[in-house]
């Protein structure tokens, strides 16, 4: 039995004849009786009554149309969500993200997405950047927003660049260098580093000890925290100063003052990542919303 069997069948019972469903279908009058004669065969049952100068449904094809119009229309509707999805607007989407690397940029485009495409189940997984790396290669997540990934290249996974977001120096509002405009790194060479850990994120950790290099030292690390939150608590514990990205400043405590970091090299890349071989329709749809935001900010 083919679906095409049913749409013969419930267009001659809903037009009343074969000619009339013959017009209406597009096709012969011979080939819709021949299709309904083989239906009515395989199910072993008359579907027709054929004495009358009108057809009319038997008792047992009464019963046929309802179950064959809810399968047509089952048909239909797996039909129109695939393409919903191919298109992008019906699916499931596994986004990974970590506090103090998005800014406001990462909620706005969330709700823009959702508001956009409600069809689509979006998953918000908070991770470090390290973690993401994994996920995205163990096809956990579908897309993250992380640093570069500085250790071993993950196999299928493309990045591209969403903002190279500044540095900054994190103090407590009564430090010596809290009011300057910029701060050299060279003057930071007496200070005590609190830095995010290199296991959790080694772009943001080996940029420091780079530049820190460059200007002829290598910090004095008296702490480390795993997430950028846990970082600017230690240092409003006054355990020293850090180097942060733009995006933790969001995260910002009362007692500290956040400075930018002079020098052309004074950043770290935010990228969005995303399996190439298993790009959905949402997952399109959500990086060219997310590429149409970064080019409107």
């Amino acid at each position: 039995m083919e679906l095409r069997h049913l749409q013969y069948f419930v267009t001659v019972a809903e037009t009343g004849g074969f000619g009339r469903a013959a017009r209406t279908l597009h096709v012969s009058q011979s080939a819709i009786s021949e299709q309904i004669r083989d239906l009515e065969a395989e199910i072993g049952v008359m579907l027709f009554d054929r004495g009358q100068r009108q057809i009319r449904l038997t008792v047992e094809g009464e019963l046929f149309l309802e179950g064959a119009r809810e399968t047509l229309h089952t048909a239909s509707e797996a039909v129109e969500k695939v393409r919903r999805a191919k298109r992008g607007e019906e699916g499931r989407l596994t986004i990974g993200f970590f506090v103090g690397g998005n800014g406001r940029y990462f909620p706005a485009l969330i709700r823009a997405f959702r508001k956009r495409y409600p069809r689509v189940k979006v998953a918000l997984v908070e991770m470090t950047p390290t973690q993401q790396w994994q996920a995205l290669g163990n096809a956990v997540i579908d897309f993250g927003f992380t640093r570069p990934n500085m250790g071993s290249l993950v196999e299928g996974v493309k990045t591209e660049i969403l903002f190279k977001e500044r540095l900054y120096v994190a103090m407590l509002k009564d430090h010596k260098l809290a009011d300057r405009k910029e701060i050299p790194i060279a003057l930071l060479r007496d200070e005590r580093f609190v830095l995010s850990e290199r296991v959790t994120s080694s772009s943001l950790y080996d940029r420091v000890l780079k530049l820190c290099a460059q200007a002829g030292y290598s910090p004095n690390i008296g702490a480390t925290a795993s997430v950028s939150s846990g970082v600017l608590s230690l240092v409003e514990a006054g355990e020293g100063i850090s180097v942060v990205a733009a995006g933790s400043r969001f995260l910002a405590l009362n007692e500290l003052s956040f400075v930018p970091l002079q020098g052309a090299e004074a950043y770290v890349d935010l990228v969005m990542a995303w399996p190439i071989r298993r790009t959905s329709g949402p997952l399109k749809a959500f990086l060219e919303l997310a590429r149409t935001f970064r080019n409107a900010t």
